[in-house]
């Protein structure tokens, strides 16, 4: 599956294991931003910053989060769209 850079999950029930995997996909993919939108968003950022850094020996596994408790998707698409630098472009 191809990925644009930047990316917004809804996560309307919060964690699913399944989200591990495609981090690791989001990772292999070269994807720079994940935004979280939903139940439980900042617990789901704070899972893929852990699984981003594993076990913290590999510094090329970077991808910047944030997390959008109480804000619609179009709030958290236009965060990510406002990233500059390393994070410019549409999401």
């Amino acid at each position: 599956m191809q990925y644009k850079k930047k990316i917004v999950l809804h996560c309307p029930n919060g964690y699913k294991q399944e989200l591990d995997g495609m981090v690791e996909d989001f990772i292999a993919r070269g994807v720079s931003f994940v935004g979280v939108v939903g139940k439980d968003c900042s617990l789901v950022e704070d899972i893929i910053d852990e699984l981003v850094v594993g076990d913290g020996s590999d510094e090329r596994r970077y991808i910047l989060t944030s997390c959008h408790e109480g804000e619609s998707v179009e709030d958290a698409i236009e965060f990510a769209n406002s990233l500059t630098s390393e994070f410019e472009g549409e999401s």
